[in-house]
């Protein structure tokens, strides 16, 4: 496949990893007219979890390591905050011990919750390395069998190549469970326009590899706003689910969303946020930002596949 200006060429590196306690190692209005299903307040309070709908968050945690993992209030939070969602795609690890995430599982499933996790590769330019980390809710969700994998970028169009991974529901109902893919994303601030054109190339890519899942959802930190998205925003049936709300702890800028094509991901409800950790905990703003500067960003799906 060709890349941008047919200059350069993708190529997806398939892990071919199964289970879990997964550690992946190296290796507004749409175009046709219709209303973006876009969040349209301001951060919130968390609404109950339903049982018949999928909850999935976003979550930069700035600087995630072990000097935050120290502090009781800040890991008391962010424990609370994983138990809310069915899966949370994390961004901005940073820690040289690799049993951070082990431990912070053990941590959430204290109260006898089941989530499991999948990390990806340690990737950055310089000494200064994160990690993409996807944590689930295995009573919810599982993991789908060898679906995990870094994107394969030789030319270094991305500073930290983005995670797949992809999921089903453990549905109820005699309806087909929801099976959807994740594509984990932390851009470099200064390389952002480069970035999110390459993503409107990968997006499609991904939804032609194995398994050939058309629910393909890309999230995380892009550090640009919905007006600022590129040639995603003009891809047909493309919408993002945070619109005109800030998604930084000061409450100045959004930075965090979710993207998919409308078209197949019909399980899309209509319901998406920005969860506001200061409210929802009674922090002050200082105690706040001890958290992170980004607040979680949320979307919930139907447990089941529309057909």
């Amino acid at each position: 496949m060709r890349g941008i200006a047919r200059q350069w060429t993708w190529g997806l590196c398939l892990l071919a990893l199964a289970g879990c306690n997964i550690e992946v190692e190296p290796i507004g209005a749409s175009r046709d007219g219709g209303v973006r299903p876009a969040a349209r307040a301001s951060a919130m309070l968390l609404p109950p979890r339903s049982f018949d709908a999928l909850r999935i968050a976003s979550f930069n945690i700035q600087v995630f390591g072990e000097s935050k993992m120290q502090k009781p209030q800040v890991v008391s939070v962010l424990i609370d905050v994983v138990r809310r969602f069915d899966v949370v795609a994390i961004q901005e690890l940073r820690a040289a011990d690799q049993t951070l995430i082990p431990y912070f599982v053990q941590l959430i499933n204290a109260d006898g919750a089941r989530y499991d996790y999948v990390v990806g590769p340690r990737l950055g330019r310089t000494s200064s390395k994160e990690q993409y980390v996807y944590l689930f809710d295995t009573a919810r969700v599982s993991l789908v069998p060898n679906s995990v994998y870094s994107i394969n970028d030789p030319d270094d169009w991305l500073h930290r190549e983005p995670l797949v991974a992809s999921f089903q529901t453990l549905s109820t109902s005699n309806r087909p469970p929801f099976t959807f893919t994740l594509i984990n994303m932390h851009t470099d601030p200064d390389e952002t326009d480069r970035e999110m054109a390459a993503m409107a190339e990968v997006l499609p890519l991904i939804q032609n590899q194995p398994p050939y899942e058309d629910d393909v959802i890309l999230l995380g930190d892009f550090n640009v706003d919905e007006k600022h998205l590129g040639p995603l925003a003009s891809m047909p049936g493309v919408v993002w689910t945070i619109a005109g709300i800030p998604t930084n702890t000061r409450g100045t800028e959004t930075y965090d969303n979710m993207i998919f094509d409308s078209r197949p991901t019909t399980e899309f409800i209509g319901r998406a946020g920005v969860m506001d950790l200061a409210a929802e905990y009674g922090l002050t703003m200082e105690e706040t930002l001890e958290v992170s500067d980004h607040l979680p960003i949320w979307a919930e799906f139907t447990m089941h596949e529309n057909q």
